[in-house]
């Protein structure tokens, strides 16, 4: 008799990012190459400076050798600097925390937060590696609705009428993904009051923050005191800003307290961080500032493009568009998700995820990462989207 799968494993869905990517095979390419706008990744590669660098790092027998669990003092205290420009606040770095991306720093902070048979509270439409994550260990996902009609922003009104006992910490993600949607500093201090007030932990994935307008000011002001260091924790990810999603580099943000007790959890997830990319990202955080700049403006095209491109288009209706990703209802009434988002990857050769990847009641949506795609290969949605 074979043995028992655990069933917190047996109960998650495979892989949606190749799930999806298998659709695109019954493309006949009669309309162009495919256009794929699947999963959330850098279109372009990083700066030459930079893979220089790595190259370097890679080659060198320090980057072979064990470093430290928290990861390495350089890229602790660029990121800690960094975030406490932004922010306008006091970070420093025995309060960063460097991960196997920003993933890994999730999968963290929801073993800091939550026991098993406990809750924590996500957005919905959620992104599916969070609620896959939570399903793993065994910590049920309460689902906190965004209303389209609403931009895609939680209340925290919302949320306070939702908790009950078992809720161990509220998730934000913003800029969101799937959704785009970028939440108001004063939405963020609401729900930071919200958890104090309950007891709760508050985690904010701020993994696309680097592509927000310029001029936007501050994502939120909650590093500008001190009350933050008991129970809020702020994720973000490398992958993205300096397009080395390859080399896995994320981040973890809390205090002193907070980090010696992810320590003890990263000391058992990944012993250390990768050396090679460490190094070189500690350099670019400063150095490569016009850089991100520019790939800011370059997303912000994109992004444009796309809504260029759906605008004329009847029944197509962009709910929520942001620096990485929009949220779009498809105009094939009464059809699932996944058939839309199948028949336009094999019919139309653009590869969408449907909404339902991304958590219950969302098959009138898909998802869209414009991201990888350029403005001239985007203008041609207009043409294979017609319906």
């Amino acid at each position: 008799m074979p043995p028992r799968l655990n069933p917190n494993v047996a109960a998650l869905q495979a892989p949606p990012i190749p799930a999806a990517q298998a659709w695109a095979r019954a493309y006949d390419g009669k309309r162009g190459p495919l256009i794929d706008l699947s999963q959330a990744a850098p279109g372009g590669a990083p700066h030459p400076a930079l893979l220089e660098r790595l190259a370097q790092a890679a080659g060198s027998a320090e980057a072979a050798r064990y470093g430290p669990i928290l990861g390495d003092e350089a890229l602790r205290a660029a990121l800690a600097a960094d975030v406490s420009e932004l922010y306008g606040g006091r970070v420093g770095p025995s309060e960063v925390a460097i991960t196997a991306g920003c993933n890994a720093a999730f999968v963290a902070a929801m073993l800091l937060a939550a026991a098993p048979g406990e809750a924590v509270m996500l957005p919905t439409p959620w992104y599916f590696n969070h609620e896959m994550a939570l399903t793993m260990l065994g910590v049920a996902a309460r689902p906190l609705p965004c209303r389209a009609e609403d931009g895609f922003v939680p209340r925290a009104e919302d949320a306070e009428a939702l908790l009950d006992e078992t809720v161990r910490a509220i998730v934000l993600v913003t800029p969101n993904n799937p959704t785009g949607a970028t939440y108001p500093p004063e939405t963020i201090a609401a729900f930071a009051d919200l958890a104090r007030r309950r007891g709760l932990w508050l985690v904010l994935d701020e993994t696309y923050r680097d592509f927000l307008p310029d001029g936007a000011g501050a994502p939120h002001g909650l590093f500008a005191g001190d009350a933050w260091r008991d129970n809020v924790v702020q994720l973000y990810s490398f992958s993205k800003s300096y397009a080395v999603p390859g080399h896995r580099l994320g981040a973890l943000v809390g205090g002193e307290a907070v980090i010696a007790e992810v320590a003890k959890l990263l000391d058992t997830i990944q012993i250390c961080p990768a050396r090679a990319g460490q190094a070189a990202v500690a350099w670019a955080i400063e150095g490569l500032r016009d850089w991100r700049t520019a790939a800011r403006d370059t997303l912000a095209d994109r992004a444009r493009a796309f809504a260029d491109a759906l605008a004329p288009l009847p029944g197509w209706e962009i709910s929520s568009i942001g620096p990485y990703f929009a949220y779009v209802r498809h105009p094939f009434a009464g059809a699932p998700a996944v058939e839309a988002a199948q028949r336009i990857a094999a019919e139309r050769g653009v590869l969408m995820l449907p909404g339902s990847f991304f958590g219950p009641g969302q098959e009138t949506h898909l998802r869209v990462a414009f991201a990888n795609a350029g403005v001239e290969r985007l203008a041609e949605l207009g043409d294979r989207l017609t319906v």
